[in-house]
């Protein structure tokens, strides 16, 4: 009979759980319904802030990877404009030595033709010199005697081509 209980207890073990209950139910119920409310707000803002950083960090991360991109570019473009900047500088070097090399060339060859010029006309000058000398000498000559002028004209062409 252990397990059968009088009806009269049952009767108070039932009117004291029924009062425990409405007691629980007015004061306890409330404030643990309240704290588990609470409580599940602070895990659903929690999650929320959790999305919301996540989100965020998937977004700063795009960015990041937009500004790697953007600087890649950037440095690829700034490289690609210090070689054509490198080779321009260089075509140009080149150019201005070749436009020297020709004007020292042209000067050189000017300088050569005045030379030659100049030469040409110191001969000429001293061959009309040698031809008046022997102009001269021969009309000093007698132009009575004409095989002694022949001669003398010989002797001078001799002379002259000695010299």
């Amino acid at each position: 009979m252990l397990l059968q209980p009088e009806f009269g207890y049952l009767i108070w073990v039932t009117i004291a759980f029924l009062i425990v209950f409405f007691i629980l139910k007015k004061f306890a119920w409330p404030a643990i319904i309240k704290g588990l409310k609470e409580r599940e707000q602070k895990i659903a803002d929690a999650l929320a802030t959790a999305e919301k950083v996540k989100a965020e960090m998937a977004q700063i991360k795009s960015e990041n990877e937009a500004l790697l991109a953007s600087a890649r570019e950037e440095r690829a473009r700034l490289l690609k404009e210090a070689r054509e900047t490198r080779d321009k500088i260089i075509q140009e070097a080149k150019e201005q030595a070749k436009n020297e090399a020709a004007k020292i060339m042209a000067e050189a060859q000017q300088a050569i033709h005045n030379q030659k010029m100049a030469a040409l006309t110191e001969v000429k000058n001293q061959v009309g010199k040698l031809v008046l000398e022997v102009t001269e000498k021969v009309l000093r000559r007698e132009l009575s005697n004409k095989e002694s002028q022949e001669a003398h004209i010989k002797s001078l062409i001799d002379e002259v081509k000695f010299n």
